[in-house]
This record gives C-alpha cells, sequence and structure tokens, in this order.
C-alpha cells in the first residue's frame, strides 16, 4: 500500500481526503502546518505528498524549496482553492509534479494520484522515448522549430533550449537524440533545480565507497551510465558555482572524476540543456560562468509558447482527447461551442503541459461523447472573462483608489520581475520585501 502525506490546515478536509483514501487502499499521514510536515518528512518516508498551497505558517512553495534543499524528491501534488492556473505553475517550477483545484473531485483526484505514483515508478527508463505523446504541429514556428532539431541532430553540437515552463523543452531534447548518432544509446534527463549543493556532484559525477558520510558503496554518476549517449541537464542555470567549474572541465576534458577519488574517467557524452531563464543575463549578472556558457550554446532553440503556435493550439486538443481516450476508456469525440472558445481563448501560462492536464481531466468528467464548460477547470472561465473585463487591458479606467493602488503594485512587480529575469530573490531585495511576501503578491495578482 503507497503512504501519502496530506499537509492541510483544513481539519474537515483533510479527514474527507484521508477517509476517501483510505478506501481506496492508501494509508494517509496529516500534518497541518509546514513545521509539522517537517516533523513527519524527517522521520519517514513517504510515495506522494498531497500539498496545500496555504498553510497557516507559510506557503506550499516554503515545502517544496525546502525538500529540494533537503534532497526530497517525493512527487508533489499541490492542493489550491485559488482560481488562477498561475498558482500552481509557479508551484511547479519548484518541483511540484502536478496540482489540483479546490473542490476536489474524486475521480481527478485518483487520476492525478495514479499518475504521480506511476511516474515515479517508471522514472529510471533512459532509452524510452515519449515521442508519441507529442505531435509537430504545423504552424510557421513549429516547422521552424523541427527545421532547426533536424538540422543539429545528427551533430555533436552542445544544445541550448530556451522557453518557458511546459513547452516540452525534454520532448525536443529526446528527439534531438533520437535523431542522432547516438539514438541507441542512453538518454538521461536531470532536473538541476533538484540537486542539493551536497549531492550534486556526486550524482553527475559518481562516488567512492567512504568519499563522504554515507557513501557506504561506490556509485556511478549519470555521465558514466549516459556515455555514448546524451545527457540533458534541465534547469541548467540552478547548478551552482563549484558544480559550473566540474561541469566545464569535464566537457573540454572529455573525462570525469568521482567524488573522493583520484583517478579520472574518460566518458563520450553528448549535453543538452534546457532553461527558462536567460543565462545571458545570469553571465553578466556572475550568477554562470561565461566560459561554460559559451561551451553549452554552440546551438541554441528557441521554443514557442503555446498562446504563439496559432492553429496548432487545435491540433494539440485534438491531440490530446484522442490519447485520453484510450488512456480512461472514454469516448468524448465533440466540443461544445462555448468549450471550444475558452480552450482557443485562454492563454495557457503552463502550455503543453497544461493543456494535457486539462484534456484529461475534461476528458475523465465526460460522461458521454460531447465535453461541456463544466468538464473544465473553473479557473480557466475565470481567467477568460477576467482577461475581457481587466482595465488594464481594455484601457478602462477606475476611480477606485485601493483597485488603483492594486493595478500600480502588480505592474511595479511585473517590471521588477521582467529586469531581472524572474530572479525572485533579487526582486524581493529591489522591491524592499521579504521573499515569501512576493510570492504572496505575485500569486494574488495572478503574476507567473
Amino acid at each position: 500500500m503507497k503512504n501519502i502525506l496530506i499537509i492541510e490546515d483544513d481539519s474537515t478536509f483533510a479527514q474527507l481526503l484521508d477517509g476517501f483514501l483510505s478506501k481506496n487502499n492508501f494509508i494517509t499521514t496529516i500534518a497541518h502546518s509546514v513545521k509539522n510536515a517537517w516533523t513527519f518528512l524527517e522521520e519517514t518516508s513517504f510515495d506522494l505528498i498531497l500539498l496545500d498551497y496555504r498553510l497557516p505558517d507559510g506557503i506550499g512553495l516554503d515545502v517544496l524549496v525546502k525538500m529540494r534543499e533537503q534532497s526530497i524528491h517525493t512527487p508533489t501534488i499541490i492542493m489550491t482553492s485559488f482560481n488562477d492556473v498561475r498558482t500552481a505553475v509557479t508551484a511547479m517550477k519548484s518541483g511540484a509534479l502536478d496540482y489540483i483545484t479546490k473542490p476536489v473531485n474524486p475521480d481527478e483526484l485518483l487520476m492525478v494520484i495514479k499518475n504521480a505514483i506511476n511516474k515515479k515508478e517508471n522514472k529510471e527508463s533512459p532509452q524510452k522515448t515519449t515521442g508519441a505523446d507529442f505531435i509537430e504541429g504545423e504552424s510557421p514556428e513549429s516547422e521552424k522549430l523541427y527545421k532547426y532539431v533536424d538540422l543539429v541532430a545528427p551533430t555533436d553540437m552542445s544544445v541550448l533550449i530556451n522557453g518557458e515552463s511546459g513547452t516540452g523543452k525534454e520532448h525536443i531534447a529526446k528527439t534531438i537524440h533520437l535523431k542522432s548518432n547516438r539514438k541507441n544509446k542512453p538518454f538521461i534527463a536531470i532536473d538541476c533545480g533538484a540537486l542539493s549543493k551536497e549531492l550534486a556532484a556526486s550524482e553527475l559525477f559518481g562516488h567512492i565507497k567512504g568519499a563522504f558520510t554515507g557513501a557506504l558503496n561506490d556509485k556511478k554518476g549519470q555521465f558514466e551510465i549516459a556515455n555514448g549517449g546524451t545527457l540533458f541537464l534541465d534547469e541548467v542555470g540552478n547548478l551552482s558555482y563549484d558544480i559550473q567549474v566540474k561541469l566545464l572541465r569535464t566537457l573540454q576534458e572529455k573525462t570525469i572524476q568521482p567524488v573522493g577519488s583520484n583517478k579520472t574517467l574518460k566518458v563520450d557524452v553528448r549535453i543538452i540543456t534546457a532553461t527558462n531563464d536567460d543565462l545571458g543575463d545570469s553571465v553578466k549578472n556572475e550568477n554562470f560562468r561565461e566560459d561554460l556558457y559559451h561551451r553549452i550554446n554552440e546551438f541554441k532553440i528557441m521554443m514557442p509558447a503555446l498562446r504563439n503556435r496559432g492553429k496548432d493550439l487545435e491540433l494539440f486538443i485534438d491531440h490530446f482527447i484522442s490519447q485520453s481516450n484510450k488512456e480512461l476508456d472514454r469516448n468524448v469525440e465533440h466540443l461544445t461551442a462555448e468549450t471550444k472558445d475558452i480552450l482557443l481563448k485562454y492563454d495557457w501560462p503552463g502550455n503543453l503541459r497544461e493543456l494535457k492536464n486539462v484534456i484529461k481531466r475534461m476528458v475523465l468528467l465526460t460522461p458521454g461523447d460531447t465535453a461541456e464548460v463544466y468538464a473544465l477547470p473553473e479557473e480557466m472561465l475565470v481567467a477568460v472573462e477576467s482577461a475581457k473585463e481587466n482595465p488594464q487591458k481594455t484601457g478602462a479606467k477606475t476611480t477606485d483608489l485601493k483597485e488603483l493602488n492594486e493595478i500600480n503594485e502588480k505592474a511595479l512587480i511585473i517590471e521588477t520581475l521582467e529586469k531581472v529575469r524572474h530572479n525572485k530573490s533579487k526582486a524581493a531585495k529591489i522591491l524592499n520585501i521579504d521573499r515569501k511576501t512576493l510570492y504572496n503578491k505575485m500569486d494574488r495578482y495572478g503574476i507567473e
């Protein structure tokens, strides 16, 4: 039986979740605060975490950040009552695997939990590809993207993939690998944002027995495991300076030195990296080494956001409906006019990842062959409606002083975040607020 930690301050809702999950053969533990949750996390290993976004002594992001720092990689699902998916997008950037909005639909909750657990169990699959899960699209943006992929794939050039969260950067990295001469060798993907400073070197380059406390046996690093194939470093900008130095040496000399060892090992690995930040600015701000930046940026690919891919959106909607029908044993063939209108007008801040989740939820909640508006998340309807009424977008004026102050505050936060390329710590310092307050304000104003 799988062990689930429920972090939820609403006692009644927590008990409802506890009862429902227990009936479905899960073992559950309830924590009502961040502090309480850490007591359990330090003592017990869980298969899954259901994490409320708003807690009495912090927010869900606080838990996710600390989990990353402590190298706790338990799949986490964010639960939020806020009618804005940007909250979930922010959480997923910080390490959440998925999200679900309140009030929670039982069937949807089970689907999301099972998907998360399956992803964890199937994580180790170096040569597995999910190419069948994607279609290329027919827009000019898609044609340009795959033209670049076809051009660079047969070479051994290092590729830097830049784009928003959820645009499919790992899929493009896998596609490059599968079209290269290394296609029969391993493809290893690493989330650099999930690597702690203490264990990153061991994870990438391996270690020998006794190298540090807890190193009970020799361990191969991901470079050695990927030898002959491709290593994909997602969110490469999160690597510490020390690891950047070691990575540069490895790429230049094509050797690795396991932690605690005096010997070096030869490796032949192609590097593909990805980021949703501007590494050029990180170089200017001295957060990323310039020599490493040029080494991994032999060829850059910019991932188009879903909202900029024109008619591709309809193709992706049809594709994900077909895929979800097979996975969930449903027969959705049509959309009502209103449902389709909302899907096409929504701006999709979570891009393809969000679209896939929304469509799967919609199919699950549709008993017949026609999907209606009620099967869409409420936050989508709110977002589409507010886009019509937002004074900033329509040019309408307000005489409400509080509303005007909020509009100005939101604009200042957005402007500051753009200046520092969404470095939250720097933005908080410039705005003279702490990071937690910044996160709360971003959540309140729907800032991605």
